[in-house]
């Protein structure tokens, strides 16, 4: 199946998701097997302005996360899941949240040029944050709420992502529940095993190879990786059992704690 004919699924992290399965954080999209942009992300937090590029400038300050996350923590707002905690624990929690978005990074690897119609490689590594299901998706630019999937921009995926988790390993399992008649070659994968601990400074990593077959249309083209990520339960402090022994962020499913964050914008000369 081609994958010119996308559908654009959202992340669905948006609190409007009505089956618990469907929330993105922290249990990445189970139910979802489809090319994604980072766009729809409501319970997200943005790391820089710089991906929020062009937006009403009220609107993108209020998505930062220094203003839509790590405030609501230190004060202990109502109904936020933090009100509980106490002054030193809320101080400890934003700082490990913040431990988690400085070791974070998100690189692509791609060649600077290619022929037209060429297939080639591009390698999306991951670094920090937290899970323990993190999303990651190419995309056509590095703006939350302009990006789209990367065969938007004329970039095909050509063969099913190659998933290496933290352990080293591939990981087969969420891409097998798509159909195999329909295709799996998508810009958009579920990476399990994210695990950060804050106070000890260890982080995971995994990589992300996606086969690209190159554009006919000769020019430059936008590529750019986008990874989405977890933060509050890398620390204790930041981690809620439920009634059913399952455990979340203590800002709860549809808090702001998860983060959009974008790898540089690598223009590719097709030739």
């Amino acid at each position: 199946m081609s994958t010119r004919n996308i559908v654009v699924f959202a992340i669905a992290a948006t609190g409007l998701a009505t089956a618990p399965a469907a929330l993105a954080y922290p249990g990445g999209t189970p139910a979802y097997q489809t090319d994604a942009a980072p766009f729809c992300a409501a319970c997200h937090s943005s790391t820089a302005e710089s991906d929020l590029a062009g937006a009403p400038a009220e609107r993108a300050s209020k998505e930062l996360a220094a203003n839509k996350h790590l405030a609501l923590i230190r004060a202990g707002a109502a109904g936020s899941g933090y009100e509980s905690l106490s002054q030193a624990d809320r101080d400890a929690l934003a700082a490990a949240v913040r431990a988690v978005d400085e070791a974070s990074t998100v690189k692509l690897e791609a060649p600077e040029r290619v022929k037209a119609g060429e297939t080639f490689k591009v390698t999306v590594r991951i670094t920090g944050g937290d899970g323990p299901v993190a999303g990651v998706a190419l995309v056509d630019g590095n703006q939350r709420w302009f990006a789209r999937p990367a065969p938007a921009a004329g970039w095909l995926v050509a063969a099913p992502p190659e998933i290496k988790g933290p352990d080293g390993k591939l990981q087969t399992e969420w891409l097998s529940r798509r159909p195999e008649s329909l295709g799996r070659d998508l810009s958009y994968v579920n990476v399990t095993g994210i695990q950060g601990d804050a106070a000890k400074g260890k982080w995971s990593s995994a990589e992300i190879v996606f086969t690209l077959r190159a554009p006919q249309q000769k020019g430059s083209h936008p590529l750019a990786a986008a990874y989405l990520y977890g933060t509050e339960m890398a620390s204790p402090i930041g981690v809620v059992t439920d009634a059913l022994g399952q455990k979340g962020p203590r800002g709860g499913m549809g808090g702001h704690s998860g983060r959009v964050r974008f790898s540089p914008v690598a223009q590719i000369s097709v030739q």
